[in-house]
């Protein structure tokens, strides 16, 4: 039944699908894993039992989340043998090294401490179990350096020459490694991890002082997170614009795409808010814009030429209306963002935060802004990259293995029916962990024995009747 489909559509179709379920995960255990170590840090500095509280509380999550991206990573990386052999092939000698030093650094330096962070407290010490949670934390950025690097590579290829049968080889690892777009990369998607973290942390927080439960945990950590995003978010819109800036220099077809420039604009190019693309006729429908804005941000100059999709060959553009429409989404979600951390502040100055329920209302909601904010910024990056695999260099309709499109589709189908079984469960899982987050503690009755019919002395509970209070 899947004769008549394009095999090579389907493939990137099976990649899309495996890389967004998978890069939920590490971008929630990088920024949870740092949360951990503060967390562990505070404890240990200020001695209070509510930070070892919400880490023990965290841990778990952090362990179940750190397995699913493990697993849901593996699975991914297979996709280079089955769908895109020609690629590994030509670009083996390359991303191949890459990848194994991310498995010889980061994955044995967070298989090695791991055990040690959830399950060693009372075995090791306070200062050597730090140390293990200090380790894991560190291990995810190693992991993201590396996984940002190939990817970066693949971006703005540099520091390889090609040999007689084609293929990628390396002549500057450094070069390779630190080519033009992976600072930016690296430090966009570092802080996209942070924030995604600290809104899951603000969501779980707001959800339980909305309940009344925990009020001191809850509100502990919601106040972080808070922090978190009144400090960060600007840092990230300000790591985006240069990102961007970046992008422009060395990919400005994606920057084309992005801002839904068809035509070139001479004398100043307009920021077009809202739009549809009209692929067929090369315009933006419906476009609410700007005049002259584009330039001022891509160039800093009001006047400003950018070149427009209409110096490009159509069989060189990226699909526009999907780039055009993921990037504003990410670009929303990063400005709401910001919005949330300055509500806070203001709440804060206030002396509402943890009574603000409107403000918890507005966090809870915002609770999985990051993670959708984290698959727009990655569906820009890697269709806007299109046609090609390695930008410039080598086209994705010359990466595919010579594989039939049923092939594909079975193993399509049999990804989605898995993930969606394995990791809903499993994000289920976590959602019901989330809602657990135990009661603090009572306060010391120390007013006289507890009585155990059911009913307690007015003194001890602090209502008259010695009724119960639970």
């Amino acid at each position: 039944m899947f004769e008549n489909f394009d095999a090579q559509l389907l493939a990137r179709i099976q990649f899309a699908f495996t890389v967004s379920f998978h890069i939920i995960f590490p971008a929630f255990s990088i920024g949870l894993a740092s949360y951990l170590a503060v967390l562990e840090g505070l404890y240990l500095w200020k001695k209070d039992k509510v930070y070892l509280e919400l880490f023990d509380f965290w841990k778990t999550i952090f362990a179940v989340a750190f397995g699913m991206g493990v697993v849901s990573g593996i699975v991914m990386s297979y996709q280079f043998g089955t769908n895109w052999s020609v690629f590994s092939d030509k670009a083996g000698p390359v991303i191949g090294p890459l990848m194994g030093y991310e498995v010889l650094t980061a994955f044995f330096l967070e298989a090695g401490f791991l055990g040690v962070m959830l399950f060693g407290r009372n075995r090791v010490g306070p200062g050597l179990h730090f140390f293990a949670t200090l380790m894991v934390a560190f291990g995810t950025l190693i992991s993201a350096t590396w996984i940002l690097s190939v990817n970066s590579w693949m971006q703005t290829p540099a520091g390889f020459a090609m040999n007689d049968v084609g293929q990628f080889v390396p002549t500057d690892w450094w070069a390779i490694v630190f080519n033009p777009s992976f600072p930016y990369r690296l430090v966009h998607m570092v802080i996209a991890a942070y924030l995604t973290t600290a809104f899951v942390v603000g969501a779980v927080g707001a959800w339980h002082l909305l309940r009344g439960t925990a009020p001191r945990r809850a509100g502990k950590m919601f106040s972080m997170a808070m922090w978190m995003a009144a400090i960060v978010a600007p840092i990230q819109i300000f790591a985006g614009d240069m990102h961007g800036l970046n992008t422009l220099e060395h990919q400005p077809v994606k920057v084309m795409a992005m801002e839904g420039h068809f035509d070139s604009h001479p004398d100043g190019a307009p920021l077009i808010l809202f739009g549809i693309p009209n692929t067929e006729e090369k315009r933006v429908d419906y476009a609410l814009e700007i005049p002259k804005l584009s330039s001022l941000i891509l160039k800093h100059d009001l006047n400003a030429p950018l070149a427009g999709l209409d110096t490009i060959p159509d069989d060189k553009e990226p699909p526009v209306a999907i780039v055009f429409w993921s990037f504003r989404v990410m670009v929303a979600i990063g400005f709401a963002m910001l919005g949330v951390g300055v509500f806070s502040l203001w709440c804060r100055w206030k002396g509402t935060l943890h009574s603000n329920h409107w403000l918890h209302r507005v966090a809870l909601v915002m609770g999985p802004s990051g993670f959708v904010a984290v698959l727009a910024g990655w569906i820009t990056t890697e269709v806007g990259r299109q046609p090609y695999t390695v930008y410039g260099h080598l086209l994705t309709a010359d990466s595919i293995s010579p594989i039939a499109a049923p092939a594909v589709a079975a193993s399509l189908i049999a990804f989605i029916i898995v993930y969606f079984i394995v990791f809903g469960a499993g994000t289920f899982y976590i959602l019901r962990l989330m809602g657990r987050l135990p009661r603090d503690p009572m306060p010391d009755l120390d007013d006289g024995p507890i009585r155990t019919s059911g009913t307690t002395p007015a003194s001890q509970t602090g209502h008259h009747g010695g009724k119960h209070a639970h």
